[in-house]
């Protein structure tokens, strides 16, 4: 698989225009975003990992067989940084994801062990105000029984206002998830584009 880190943006004005559709990452510090592009890309170390969240500070940029292009966004949370940081990503990444006109796809992070807390949902609520497709994933599923993952699914599904189908299972340890994350993402490339965003 071609992957090439393409670029780290500090706000809406230096990202990259590559003319890829692209499929923004989005969840708390410690949920497992950088685990998840490493396997959706088949790389160890592509994207570092950390035991200390919050180590994401940019929009990364990553263009995958120069068809689509992953951002990794900022976490949320958790990261021991100044009030006055915090602020500046949250509007670096809501101008993205309200601007940005080749995004194509949010993918929601959330550990399958919690439920969506009010952020989340708000979230989502202001993804779908924005004309914005999301598809939540329940990460680190492996950390659950077969006769607990229903139930934890059902349960996100119900906090966000989705269906229980529409949200992925993923273990960055399995792999599993992977294969239809793919799928997901090849469906929104293959339409093509999107058009302007909602202001």
């Amino acid at each position: 698989m071609d992957v090439e880190f393409v670029a780290a943006a500090d706000g809406l004005a230096t990202c990259p225009r590559l003319g890829l559709p692209e499929v923004a990452l989005a969840g708390r510090s410690n949920v497992g975003k950088s685990s998840l592009i490493n396997v959706l890309v088949d790389r160890k170390a592509l994207v570092r990992t950390s035991k200390d969240p919050g180590r994401t500070r940019m929009l990364g940029f990553i263009r995958v067989e120069r068809r689509v292009v992953l951002v990794d966004l900022p976490g949320y949370g958790y990261a021991k940084v100044a009030q006055s940081e915090r602020g500046r990503w949250a509007d670096m990444v809501d101008n993205y994801l309200a601007q940005r006109c080749e995004l194509a796809l949010v993918l929601l992070l959330i550990d399958c062990r919690r439920d969506p807390g009010e952020a989340e949902f708000d979230f989502v609520e202001w993804l779908r105000g924005h004309d914005r497709p999301v598809t939540v994933v329940a990460t680190k599923i492996d950390k659950l029984s077969r006769a607990q993952r229903s139930t934890r699914i059902q349960r996100i599904a119900q906090a966000l206002g989705t269906s229980a189908c529409d949200v992925i299972p993923f273990s960055a340890v399995t792999k599993e998830g992977r294969r239809e994350l793919w799928a997901r993402i090849e469906m929104l490339r293959r339409a093509g584009l999107p058009s302007e965003p909602v202001p």
